[in-house]
């Protein structure tokens, strides 16, 4: 029991960590031949998808990956926010908004996506 909640602690706090690398490199962009492509959230949402399909494909249930996403959306809930200080992670700005709902789409995708059954293994000799 204490290995579980252990383990969730730990997908929580890599969840979190995604999302405040996320969020701070989510803005971050690469000018090529006078175009500006965003490839901060291009990986960070790579990485997101990659996180949590993964943890779907490695473990049999749902709530690793639950884990993982629930950190992950709740820093950047937290990151969305205004600080005392005035500063602001998260502008008002459409590379903003793509990264304040695509996380949680993803997330939402990958861990309401029905789980496959496994192929049956034939034992023994097919002759036809």
């Amino acid at each position: 029991m204490a290995g579980r909640i252990l383990n969730f602690a730990l997908l929580i706090l890599l969840g979190a960590v995604l999302g405040t690398v996320g969020t701070i490199l989510h803005q971050s962009t690469v000018t090529l031949a006078g175009v500006a492509l965003p490839w901060g959230i291009s990986v960070a949402l790579a990485a997101i998808a990659c996180l949590l399909a993964g943890l779907r494909l490695v473990n049999p249930g749902r709530a690793q990956a639950l884990a993982a996403a629930l950190g992950l959306i709740v820093m950047i809930g937290i990151f969305s926010m205004r600080s005392t200080g005035g500063s602001v992670l998260v502008p008002d700005n459409l590379l903003a908004r793509v990264w304040v709902f695509a996380p949680v789409i993803v997330a939402t995708i990958v861990i309401a996506w029905p789980r496959l059954g496994r192929r049956q293994r034939r034992v023994g000799n097919d002759i036809n």
